[in-house]
């Protein structure tokens, strides 16, 4: 049956106008939409002030720095004149040489230890709410605080130290510990091991509980040891979370500066103690060579960046 147009009336062929209360509607929605973005983008501004300010502005500053040098409130463009001259520095070496022995030993021990000590606190049955809280507690303890402890108990050269006391108490013989150069890097990597384990304990310990316990128990039945359950389940299991901290750990160690700065005094003995990081701070505060101390940073910083990119990308192709 075909549909007629009654005689008079007007046969409308554009769009229907939105109602009112349509129109309202979406006015509203528009205007929630805009508070919404800009209550989130008032925090994100805020975060973003505050890493422009005390990050991004003093590296940038730091790089333009590295090019000039200022003397009697004069500043001058000099190029690469202060990289040359503070890689021709003895101390330059000297410091990296440390630097890299503070990170192998770190990596060694302290990238080691917290890994086995989560898994022991794994595999407790009683006291672990306790235990984490005493693996955790150095944590909390200012680090200045924590190494003075390590500097005038832990480290005392005489037998009425805690550490040649336990030797002495062992039958072996007994060190100068930090007087010593070849004991200041050890006992400088225990100091922040035992200073830094805590959050790496709780990490690992958060990614175990993780893994499903049916894994340890087709080992048990394949007869696996604890060696091999660790080398076949655990560490498997675990390993995205072992190359982030492994790295972070590098990133950190290579950064070095309070532990010479308490426990050696700075330098240490026979320069044993100066890493880069201290070697910057010794040129920006004694030399008033805050020029050279920013070439200095930017060396660093472009060391890091560089084993960062490296190792992220092997990583990846693992993954």
């Amino acid at each position: 049956m075909a549909l007629t147009t009654a005689p008079g009336a007007t046969r409308r062929t554009g769009p229907v106008a939105p109602t009112p209360s349509r129109t309202a509607a979406r006015r509203a929605g528009l205007g929630r939409k805009v508070r919404d973005n800009l209550t989130g983008h008032a925090f994100l501004i805020g975060a973003v002030a505050c890493f422009a300010v005390f990050s991004w502005y003093p590296m940038v500053r730091g790089v333009v720095m590295s090019f000039q040098r200022t003397r009697r409130g004069e500043t001058t463009w000099v190029g690469w004149d202060n990289y040359s001259r503070i890689i021709a520095d003895p101390s330059f070496w000297t410091a990296w040489k440390n630097t890299f022995v503070f990170t192998g030993l770190a990596l060694v021990l302290g990238y080691a230890v917290p890994f086995f000590v989560a898994i022991l606190l794994n595999e407790l049955r009683h006291a672990k709410g306790y235990l984490r809280v005493l693996v955790y507690l150095p944590v909390m303890l200012p680090p200045a605080s924590a190494l003075f402890l390590f500097k005038f108990y832990a480290y005392d050269p005489s037998e009425a130290g805690l550490f040649n006391a336990i030797l002495t108490a062992l039958g072996l013989p007994t060190s100068e510990w930090m007087q010593s150069p070849t004991m200041t890097m050890p006992a400088m990597v225990i100091a922040s091991t035992w200073m830094n384990m805590g959050g790496a304990v709780l990490i690992y310990l958060a990614a175990l509980q993780n893994i499903p316990g049916e894994l340890y128990e087709a080992a048990e039945i394949d007869g696996a040891g604890v060696w091999r359950r660790i080398l076949h389940v655990t560490i498997p299991q675990t390993r995205l979370i072992l190359a982030l901290l492994a790295m972070l750990q590098i990133v950190a160690t290579m950064q070095l500066f309070i532990e010479p700065l308490i426990l050696a005094n700075g330098a240490g003995t026979q320069d044993s103690a100066t890493s880069v990081a201290y070697l910057i701070y010794q040129h920006g505060f004694f030399q008033n060579d805050l020029n050279g101390a920013a070439a200095l940073g930017v060396i660093m910083l472009v060391v890091l960046a560089g084993f960062s990119a490296v190792y992220l990308r092997l990583t990846a192709r693992q993954d």
